[in-house]
């Protein structure tokens, strides 16, 4: 197989997290021209120790660091508010979310990208978290219907800086607590105290407006059903509270609707 054949799938998602990398489309986009260049001209080899995704991303940040390149060259993209709040995060910690948020790498896999250990992409990560999460504190509706893990969640919602100004038990009272006060977004359970549905729940307050939703839940099979469009943020109890805080800062950070607010 061909070198163009191995990396043609991937380069859609490379050219994307470029873009996102360096808040430039052209920019990027120039990188990734240079990354498949050297590939191409023998002056870069993907690491057979990677797999061909990973090691394409190893050598775009390869030809990145060689060049000497300054991310906040390209600037952001007019109107593009998580581009402008991306260029706020540090270039390193903004290399590690965005490999793990919106590329979906393992720690793992970003630390043979980025040439460190799992520890330091964690640590980063964290610090990125940290940045998005003071910026884009908000308030929190809790749909959940034991009262020890809604506890436990208001308490993580609370260290990442959001408000808790809601929490419901029941479908009726989730509606009726959206419609006293707009939440910046929702934690939601599917099984609720009065046998009514989380999920129904959030459908009635998507039809009001747009919130971004995180769904945590014992019972995951219930919406990874196939038969509809699914949610992007889905989380199995028991869970690991920085599986939720780092669900919080993706959720509020790559919703649309958030971004136009924050415009």
């Amino acid at each position: 197989m061909s070198l163009l054949a191995r990396l043609a799938p991937h380069l859609p998602y490379v050219r994307r997290y470029a873009r996102a990398l360096t808040g430039d489309q052209s920019t990027g986009d120039n990188y990734v021209r240079v990354a498949l260049e050297a590939l191409a001209a023998g002056e870069r080899q993907l690491p057979a120790d990677m797999t061909p995704r990973v090691a394409l991303y190893h050598v775009f940040h390869a030809i990145w660091s060689a060049t000497g390149a300054q991310l906040e060259d390209g600037g952001a993209a007019e109107g593009d508010d998580a581009a402008h709040r991306l260029m706020r995060i540090s270039p390193r910690s903004r290399q590690a979310f965005l490999l793990t948020a919106l590329e979906g790498f393992t720690p793992s896999e970003a630390a043979q990208i980025l040439g460190v250990d799992p520890r330091t992409v964690e640590r980063l990560i964290a610090e990125a978290q940290s940045d998005i999460d003071a910026e884009l504190a908000t308030d929190v509706l809790i749909i959940e219907d034991e009262a020890i893990i809604s506890a436990d969640i208001e308490s993580l919602v609370r260290e990442l800086g959001h408000r808790v100004t809601g929490t419901a038990t029941t479908h009726d009272e989730a509606v009726d607590a959206v419609s006293r006060h707009r939440p910046g977004l929702v934690l939601a359970d599917i099984q609720l105290a009065d046998g009514s549905s989380g999920i129904d729940a959030v459908k009635d307050i998507l039809k009001r407006f747009d919130v971004p939703v995180i769904f945590i839940t014992a019972f995951p099979e219930r919406l990874l059903t196939g038969e509809r469009p699914e949610p992007t943020f889905l989380i199995t109890k028991p869970f690991q509270p920085e599986t939720v805080k780092a669900a919080i800062s993706q959720a509020l950070f790559f919703h649309p609707s958030r971004q136009k607010q924050a415009a």
